[in-house]
């Protein structure tokens, strides 16, 4: 298996000449940050149906019959959408290794979501529409991390996003290695601190799934259920409410370590990241810097001080 993350992207974002006009929407955040620490697999869904670039601008179809068809705008007689479909049916069981996908924003391809929607007429309707490129893919893999370029621009999305991605991969290696009850139990026990900055109901219910690990003869099918359980608690947005609740939890191991200024020192901190007032990576350093020097066998291994490369700068934004 790759060492690195396997992330499908659509070819425009790369900086590849692949769009319908001849151009394309080379991402910086991509291609000159999260490129040094991912393996990308791009692929533009419509030149892979045989269309040439430049070629003619493709947009989705409301039908009336209810069902939501790709034509070219010039030409809608011309429909595609069988192509894209069997495209799709043939590409998307190859990306079993994949630990993300970025797409191309309002492509009636790669669109994530709010993709135009016409009539059959042309005439324009609302913005709720999924590429049929994309839409197979979710399908596919609901587990999946998928960003639209767009979206990563947002600073809580684009951290969301790489978190993610780094949690799949690390899960997809254990499998690739050979699954193993220990292994599983010492992933999840890795992730707890993670998973409780996310979503605290789902850190409580996906415990006592865990707890079960033992009832199941079918580890493979254990795995699966696991990792839809798992994705879905780290899409949850981590709030600063969760975070906080996390860091006081963490400071209590040091409680007895630290001496009154330090403990003081420890909880403005927190409270003062609490406030907005601060990056999350204040309260990080300080606890990490104790640790290095106080340190404690259970929190040494949380994931949740390191969850991607320091190198991306993700926890920086004080939002």
């Amino acid at each position: 298996m790759n060492t690195q993350p396997v992330i499908g992207i659509s070819g425009c974002l790369t900086g590849s000449a692949v769009r319908f006009d001849g151009g394309h929407k080379r991402m910086g955040f991509v291609m000159d940050g999260l490129a040094r620490w991912v393996t990308f697999k791009p692929v533009c869904p419509e030149m892979a149906i045989g269309l040439p670039v430049p070629r003619p601008a493709l947009r989705l179809v409301q039908t009336t019959e209810g069902d939501r068809r790709m034509r070219f705008s010039h030409a809608p007689h011309e429909d595609v959408t069988q192509k894209m479909a069997e495209f799709a049916a043939g590409y998307l069981p190859r990306l079993s290794e994949l630990s993300g996908f970025i797409v191309c924003a309002k492509s009636p391809s790669c669109g994530m979501e709010r993709v135009r929607l016409y009539d059959e007429k042309g005439n324009r309707g609302r913005k709720e529409g999924v590429g049929l490129f994309t839409g197979a893919l979710l399908e596919k893999y609901p587990w999946l991390p998928v960003e639209e370029d767009g979206r990563l621009h947002d600073p809580a999305l684009r951290e969301n996003f790489v978190e993610r991605v780094f949690a799949l991969h690390e899960l997809n290696t254990i499998r690739a290695n050979g699954l193993s009850r220990h292994a599983l139990l010492d992933f999840h026990s890795r992730y707890k601190l993670q998973l409780l900055a996310h979503h605290q109901a789902g850190y409580r219910e996906i415990g006592p799934f865990v707890a079960s690990l033992h009832e199941w003869q079918d580890l493979d099918a254990f795995f699966g259920a696991y990792r839809e359980k798992l994705m879905a608690i780290l899409k949850q947005p981590a709030s600063r409410k969760n975070h906080t609740n996390v860091l006081m939890h963490i400071q209590g191991y040091f409680r007895e370590r630290l001496n009154p200024r330090q403990r003081g020192e420890l909880r403005d901190v927190i409270l003062h990241y609490r406030a907005g007032l601060l990056p999350i990576l204040a309260p990080l350093t300080l606890l990490k810097h104790y640790l290095a020097e106080y340190p404690d066998r259970y929190l040494l291994t949380q994931n949740y001080f390191d969850p991607y490369p320091d190198n991306l700068a993700l926890r920086l934004a004080v939002n």
